[in-house]
């Protein structure tokens, strides 16, 4: 049994749910997001909850149930309050800033990084050392944060690079003489 996909979703206020046959869309104040699930599984609405339950029990039908669920939970939660990722930039010389609609990150190459931001994915710079990156759209804000990382990722031992604001970095002792 699925502890996560036991629980039903409740849907807070301001924030309307349709519910067709495996197509759920969410509407709320912040935008709109559609799912389709899986057809191992089935959802109902009512009571201004949202269960999911397989539709057998097979392991690929009990494997898409939990997935199912939280899909639709972070569905819910996008549209009522958006998702943030901070990352933060250390080293000498490294900063990022907006240029229109793309980020212009100076990570230490000979020539600047420009990333445009993806489709539903706000990026901000309030610092030139840190980048906001928000979105209604979980998987897309988090892809989005994992490429800009990408670019430089932190290193061990001085822990030059780009780093999610909550990262801790393993750290590396030096050569000795």
């Amino acid at each position: 049994m699925s502890r996560i996909g036991k629980k039903p979703i409740p849907v807070p206020s301001g924030v309307t749910v349709d519910v067709s046959g495996q197509q759920v869309k969410a509407k709320g104040p912040k935008g709109e997001l559609a799912f389709v699930a899986n057809e191992l599984v089935s959802v109902a609405f009512e009571n201004n909850e949202i269960t999911v339950t397989p539709v057998n029990d097979s392991k690929p039908a009990r494997s898409m149930w939990g997935m199912s669920r939280t899909r639709i939970a972070n569905m819910i939660d996008g549209v009522a309050n958006e998702f943030t990722r901070s990352l933060e930039l250390v080293g000498v010389g490294y900063r990022a800033q907006m240029k229109g609609s793309s980020l212009s990150l100076a990570l230490g190459y000979s020539h600047d990084i420009d990333y445009p931001a993806p489709e539903g994915v706000k990026i901000a710079t309030p610092k030139p050392t840190e980048i906001v990156v928000s979105g209604i759209d979980k998987q897309k804000v988090g892809q989005a944060a994992a490429e800009i990382r990408a670019f430089r990722p932190p290193e061990p031992y001085k822990g030059k690079g780009v780093k999610y604001a909550d990262e801790y970095i393993f750290r590396k002792e030096g050569k000795k003489k």
